[in-house]
């Protein structure tokens, strides 16, 4: 529902969050990184790589969907196994871990937001289905 939000009310809904006790995660893709939090506390940061200019990770507001241990990934120009604690935000659209490149803090991805596995694991273990991802530029 608020992925189709107006860009203008994505401030008041990060102000809305910050004065809760939710948990919410943060994407800002001008910097290439993802924060968690709980209400205004950080509780991690971690360098990501998005989607490059020709596969663009959307922005808006998004709650997770699913979550995987493992899955696999294809689409135009890949095919890839075991996929790491992905979690699903909208259609085939995921933050996931990604053990085939070293490239983070640079976008390189097909439009989902790719983590160490390491840290992609520790963000699968803290958020649930329902938790909602903030993604700016």
């Amino acid at each position: 529902m608020w992925a189709k939000s107006p860009p203008q009310k994505v401030p008041t809904i990060v102000q809305k969050l910050k004065k809760s006790d939710q948990r919410w995660i943060q994407i800002d893709l001008s910097q290439q990184n993802l924060i968690a939090w709980e209400g205004k506390k950080l509780v991690y940061k971690a360098t990501i790589s998005s989607g490059k200019p020709s596969t663009p990770t959307r922005i808006g507001i998004f709650k997770i969907q699913s979550k995987f241990k493992k899955t696999r990934m294809r689409g135009r120009g890949y095919d890839i196994a075991n996929v790491p604690y992905a979690m699903y935000y909208q259609g085939g659209y995921a933050i996931h871990g990604a053990y085939w490149h070293k490239k983070f803090g640079t976008p390189i991805s097909h439009g989902c937001v790719n983590l160490t596995p390491n840290k992609a694991k520790w963000l699968f273990n803290w958020a649930n289905v329902g938790t909602t991802v903030v993604i700016q530029k």
